[in-house]
């Protein structure tokens, strides 16, 4: 994932600028590095629970860029989280974790509890909830 958060630091660095007099330059691109790796991570973390990560960094690091490179910004960021969202989406799908931790099923139990079983390959739910994902299947399509 490093090199998702690296890529698109790499591409935003040049228009970024300073505060007015509370930041120096390198405060800043240091500002929006940590920025950009916390947003991967956690978009690596906890995939299912990140709904806009894209947005989410925006709103974190759209105080580092001029007015009228804004607009720059976020499509370069919509386009690095997107990759790295549809890497996650690949991984898990194959059954690999990228944070090292076993994959558990999305679904909670009756007791409000998370599911703890390992779901099935190609599924994001165990044998007792894999009637959720046909669900969402059936939904996204009729959408």
């Amino acid at each position: 994932m490093y090199q998702f958060s690296r890529s698109m630091y790499r591409e935003l660095a040049d228009y970024v600028v300073p505060d007015a007099g509370n930041c120096a330059m390198g405060a800043a691109k240091t500002r929006l590095l940590s920025s950009c790796e916390a947003a991967v991570e956690r978009l690596a973390a906890d995939r299912h629970y990140f709904a806009r990560p894209a947005r989410s960094l925006f709103n974190d690091v759209r105080m580092l860029f001029p007015l009228s490179k804004q607009l720059v910004a976020y499509n370069v960021i919509e386009r690095h989280m997107r990759l790295a969202a549809d890497y996650v989406d690949i991984q898990a799908r194959v059954g690999h974790s990228l944070t090292g931790a076993p994959l558990v099923c999305h679904a909670t139990t009756r007791r409000g509890t998370p599911c703890q079983r390992e779901p099935l390959p190609g599924s994001r739910y165990c044998p007792s909830h894999k009637h959720l994902d046909d669900e969402l299947e059936l939904t996204a399509t009729a959408a």
